[in-house]
């Protein structure tokens, strides 16, 4: 038996609220998997963005700025 067999079979053995309370586990942890994900391909996407670019001279200083946050 493999592990998605082994979780199914777990699962249909505890109550209707039960395997509600699985589902939204198994969820969370999809969408938790997807924003790491995400967060890593942006990582990435800007680094290699700005690859290049780290010693150039800035024609703007921070007395430039309208806003700050």
């Amino acid at each position: 038996m493999n592990l998605s067999e082994k979780i199914l079979a777990t699962t249909a053995s505890l109550p209707k609220s039960k395997q509600q309370e699985v589902l939204d586990f198994v969820e969370y942890l999809k969408l938790k998997t997807e924003k790491e994900e995400n967060s890593d391909w942006n990582g990435f996407s800007i680094a290699s963005a700005m690859r290049g670019m780290e010693n150039e001279n800035s024609n703007y200083s921070a007395s430039d700025l309208k806003e700050t946050y």
